[in-house]
């Protein structure tokens, strides 16, 4: 009797199920499982998509590297101001065969390049001056530079965060600091020197040297095959 009515029972049970409506989260499970390479195919997409963004270039060994920064304006920092070779505002120091002229360029025309007046008037008064003054003494100190400053009503900002890291940064300058420890307070101290310096024509004379040694090469070198039968 028992085994009758589970017979009877087990066609209703398989019914009831499948009329019953599926929940949620088990048809968004099955709906994943149905579609896996749908899934996995837009997984893919930004990875493939972000690859193509970094631009790799091969090297001589075999492996790739990133490029370089693309081109851009250069950093002030890091520039000199050269105007025209035949700009009216350059003193002539060529001949027409193209040999140096003996006369030389004044502390003004100098800094010119550095600090143009047409751009920077007010950093090129100011390096000027402080250029004249160094030239009488060769060195400076602390206590003679804060007189300077004083003196001339210079802006200490304009002269400590522009003037002055820049002539010390093309080579016109030296600044040397020493460290002392005062015996009381036990204090440390770094007073500031500050001497000529001769890089700044030694660079710009090498740059000078080197070309006019390429032209002579190539003058030589063409001469020698204008010769040869």
């Amino acid at each position: 009797m028992e085994e009758e009515d589970a017979k009877a029972q087990k066609p209703l049970a398989e019914k009831a199920a499948q009329s019953t409506p599926m929940r949620a989260t088990e048809k968004a499970g099955a709906q994943a499982a149905a579609q896996p390479e749908k899934t996995q195919g837009i997984a893919a997409r930004p990875v493939e998509k972000t690859a193509q963004a970094v631009s790799v270039r091969p090297t001589a060994q075999g492996a790739t590297e990133e490029k370089s920064i693309a081109s851009r304006g250069i950093p002030s920092s890091e520039c000199l101001y050269l105007p025209a070779h035949d700009s009216p505002s350059l003193r002539s120091f060529e001949d027409q065969n193209g040999a140096q002229t003996r006369n030389l360029w004044g502390m003004e025309e100098i800094m010119n390049f550095v600090f143009p007046s047409k751009y920077q008037r007010k950093y090129n008064e100011v390096a000027v001056a402080f250029m004249r003054e160094m030239v009488k003494k060769t060195k400076m100190e602390g206590a003679q530079i804060a007189d300077f400053i004083s003196s001339c009503n210079i802006s200490k900002a304009t002269f400590y965060n522009r003037v002055l890291p820049r002539l010390k940064r093309v080579g016109m300058l030296k600044v040397e600091r020493q460290t002392l420890i005062a015996v009381e307070s036990r204090r440390k101290y770094r007073p500031m020197t500050i001497h000529l310096s001769k890089t700044f024509g030694n660079y710009l004379v090498k740059i000078g040297d080197s070309w006019l040694a390429c032209v002579d090469e190539a003058r030589s070198v063409s001469k020698q095959a204008a010769r040869a039968p």
